[in-house]
């Protein structure tokens, strides 16, 4: 099974055609598609309707999950509804089954959120912002267990925008772990013994590592892959 993925396209309405047909190509070379979040430059739907174009192109199955910057102006409701009327099936705590040549694919999908790792993780402690804050890590691990706990396939993997581990941050700045990710994340996909994990986010990370229970994870930002996409074979 030929998983193809990629984040952090950050389309502006000028660059998002030049984008999407760069993805052409897919027809002939994966099986699905997968995109990590950061659709957009700044959240706007205008930016994410000219991929929404191209992406209609493909013949194989497309699933998204939004990120922080396609929730930047407060467009995400719009943002979602481009994709879908593209066919593309959006994920935020909910999961999506795919016939893959005689095969399933279940994919669930959550945005995610920062939260930091061990040894040093948020805790929620203290003011009330602060454990809204870390109150909001442990509501998309939530969505996320629901998901999975929900999804029967063959092959099941997770599609994230936030990273769930620290080891594909790579040169990201130490003072940025925490809102890069969050730990709470890999404590349920390890738990749910998926097949993968993609996310995006960490624009100067690693493109490859495992949980702790040995599940390889993705990082699909496209400034750490530098290419279109990426081919995953499962």
């Amino acid at each position: 099974m030929r998983i193809a993925a990629i984040g952090d396209l950050h389309c502006t309405e000028g660059s998002g055609r030049t984008i999407g047909e760069k993805l052409h190509a897919l027809n002939d070379e994966a099986d699905a598609l997968l995109l990590a979040g950061d659709l957009t430059a700044m959240g706007r739907a205008s930016e994410v309707a000219a991929l929404c174009e191209e992406l209609r192109r493909l013949r194989i199955p497309i699933v998204a999950v939004l990120g922080n910057h396609d929730h930047e102006s407060g467009q995400a409701p719009d943002i979602v509804g481009c994709l879908e009327r593209a066919g593309v099936h959006v994920l935020d705590g909910s999961e999506v089954v795919l016939p893959v040549n005689g095969r399933t694919l279940g994919v669930a999908g959550v945005k995610g959120f920062c939260g930091g790792f061990p040894p040093h993780p948020l805790r929620a402690f203290g003011e009330r912002a602060l454990k809204e804050f870390v109150g909001e890590s442990v509501h998309e691990a939530h969505k996320l267990r629901g998901a999975l706990g929900r999804l029967t396939s063959h092959v099941r993997v997770a599609l994230l925008h936030y990273a769930p581990i620290r080891e594909t941050l790579g040169s990201e700045p130490l003072e940025i772990y925490p809102f890069l990710g969050s730990a709470v994340l890999h404590e349920v996909l390890d738990a749910a013994r998926v097949d993968a994990v993609f996310h995006g986010h960490a624009h100067l990370g690693s493109p490859f590592a495992r949980t702790p229970s040995g599940i390889p994870v993705y990082n699909v930002a496209m400034p750490v892959t530098r290419t279109p996409y990426v081919i995953v074979t499962l």
